[in-house]
């Protein structure tokens, strides 16, 4: 059963027929696509296809959910793997990725068929490789009853009865899995926790771990992020969808309700194939602690150098390493999957260069990383003693630009890969409050600040990242360097749920204001970083009182109250008995 909470619901926009790749429902139509064709002039199929659609399954509250099951036309009995997401279950990446996204995110029509839900993989493959795969409208989407949950315990539950109604079908080998991209990653999350008995393996690609922590409300800084963008022009349904910035506006500390958009990831104890990026705005640490708590020796992770849509749809490799992954436990092939490395991570170079890739590790974070201390010193730099005279650094909390700067420089070729941390001594005369970001940013021997392309060059329609154009400067495109953000009323640390001593873990259950004027020690856990710097390029730490990221979606969001605002000048202390620093996480080459 749901959480015993009240939720608050908006409404969302009804299906329309041709919006959205929405169609007429079918119930109980069976078409069959032949092999060769490209039924949305895309890729062409491997395979005949079969689709049931509007298949209906009937949850433990009497809800009706309807799916999509694209499946071979043979008597052979196959695993299904369930993309699973409230966008519709015809709402495909030729929708989303061709017509919203810059330069199509790199990909090539001819790299997707159109019978893949957006995000989910792509029938078009694997049907012909003997899998099932099975497009959910979940509660509240589409023609599904009720409204919208946003993952939690009622759309875990969910999941689970799903898994288990599929695995009963006549034509399934009773293994099912789950893969895809984002929304589709988390709810994997959340679905195993529930350990469902036919649920034998997941590949959450790009998954966030808590909703609250990692995308609305990170470091007690709350921002609708691409939710209201995602509710206003993705999701359709009958009815409506959870409002998080109007419960937000109820409960804006951790409770029961927020808590139950946190994984409980101890609680997963089957086969996982993860990935995860630096590039992402959320859900890079949900990879990170998927890794660490799962509950299996039977856990892989893969860092990407890519996009994730372009990750998965683009880059052969991935369709060949899930198919290995899932071959060994839906289909209980004895394959050689077992021998695949179980941490493979890329380091970005930064600047006109491509990623260097599966770089093979004991672990992560690396065993016996070096986390070594840069001390924030006069004149803008980074010492590795702390200066003895006391100093300050200051920059206008309500300015976008002004960023107070310290560079390190680095003598020989170095790698800085894991978790950075910032330990801060700050104040502000103006207001009992500051929220505080902070960013790693590269800068190349003649101290221009770089960014990373998202995308291999030989895919982008520029050869260089000083020729990319302002408006195709995004989130999706470009990368300019970790993120960690801390309102200072929400600094408190819960240390036994800390995943590392490296990355705090900040219950947000009580709101502890700082008098005006008073400095106080902020510990701001930084997102993981992969970056490789060559003897004279630095690193430099922005930090500043405005969101450091790229902000294409704030046209969508509504300001936020005066309150929760930066306001004045934020002071960095220094030196002396204030010994603000940064600790990075060096590892060999």
């Amino acid at each position: 059963m749901p959480i015993p909470y009240q939720v608050a619901y908006k409404p969302l926009n009804k299906p329309e027929i041709g919006v959205n790749g929405y169609v007429e429902p079918t119930p109980g139509k069976t078409e069959v696509i032949p092999k060769g064709s490209a039924p949305f002039n895309a890729r062409t199929l491997d395979s005949d296809v079969r689709i049931d659609h509007d298949v209906e399954i009937v949850v433990r509250d009497g809800c009706r959910l309807h799916a999509d099951i694209y499946r071979p036309t043979g008597d052979e009995k196959v695993p299904v793997i369930i993309s699973w997401s409230p966008y519709g279950k015809k709402y495909s990446a030729l929708d989303m990725i061709f017509n919203v996204c810059t330069w199509a995110c790199c990909i090539e029509r001819g790299d997707v068929s159109g019978l893949e839900k957006f995000e989910g993989l792509d029938p078009a493959w694997w049907v012909a490789h003997g899998y099932a795969i099975a497009s959910v409208d979940v509660r509240g989407a589409g023609n599904s009853d009720g409204d919208t949950p946003c993952m939690g315990l009622q759309e875990a539950e969910d999941a689970h009865d799903v898994i288990e109604g599929l695995a009963k079908l006549s034509w399934c080998n009773g293994n099912v899995g789950m893969a895809g991209n984002s929304y589709l990653a988390i709810m994997q999350w959340h679905a195993a926790a529930q350990n469902p008995p036919s649920l034998k393996a997941i590949a959450p690609w790009e998954g966030s771990g808590d909703i609250f922590r990692e995308q609305f409300c990170r470091g007690g800084w709350f921002n609708m992020s691409n939710y209201d963008l995602i509710t206003t022009l993705v999701i359709r349904g009958q009815a409506g969808v959870e409002d998080f910035a109007e419960m937000y506006r109820r409960h804006p500390q951790a409770n029961i309700y927020w808590n139950d958009k946190r994984v409980d990831m101890k609680k997963i104890n089957i086969p996982c194939f993860i990935t995860g990026s630096d590039f992402s705005q959320i859900h890079t640490m949900g990879a990170i602690r998927g890794w660490m708590e799962v509950n299996t020796d039977k856990k892989w992770i893969k860092w990407s150098g890519y996009q994730e849509w372009f990750e998965l749809y683009s880059e052969h490799e991935s369709y060949l390493e899930l198919k290995k992954f899932f071959d060994k436990y839906l289909k209980e092939i004895d394959n050689d999957w077992e021998e695949t490395p179980k941490v493979r991570w890329t380091t970005l170079p930064f600047g006109d260069k491509d990623v260097t890739s599966n770089i093979v590790l004991p672990d992560f974070p690396v065993p016996g990383t070096d986390y070594r201390t840069l001390y924030l010193a006069p004149s803008g730099s980074l010492s590795s003693e702390i200066p003895s005279q006391a100093g300050t650094s200051v920059y206008n909390s309500e300015d976008r630009w002004s960023i107070s700067k310290f560079k390190h420089t680095f003598s020989q070729k170095s790698r800085l890969l894991g978790l950075p941390k910032a330990e801060l001594y700050m104040s502000c005369d103006a207001l009992d409050d500051m929220v505080v970001f902070i960013q790693m940013r590269k800068l190349d021997k003649d101290g221009k600040e770089l960014s990373q392309l998202q995308f291999p060059f030989s895919r982008a329609p520029v050869n260089s990242i000083d020729e990319i154009s302002e408006k195709d400067r995004g989130s999706v495109t470009l990368h300019n360097g970790s993120i960690g953000i801390l309102r200072a009323s929400q600094r408190k640390i819960d240390s036994s749920r800390s995943i590392h001593s490296q990355f705090p873990f900040h219950p947000h259950d009580e709101v502890q204001k700082v008098p005006k004027g008073e400095i106080v020690k902020l510990e701001i856990g930084i997102w993981a970083m992969g970056v490789d710097y060559e003897e004279g390029e630095s690193i430099q730490v922005d930090i500043l009182g405005q969101w450091p990221g790229f902000d294409e979606v704030a046209a969508f969001s509504k300001p936020r109250p005066e309150h929760e605002q930066n306001k004045g000048e934020h002071i960095i202390h220094f030196g002396g008995d204030y010994p603000s620093r940064v600790i990075l996480p060096f590892v060999p080459l």
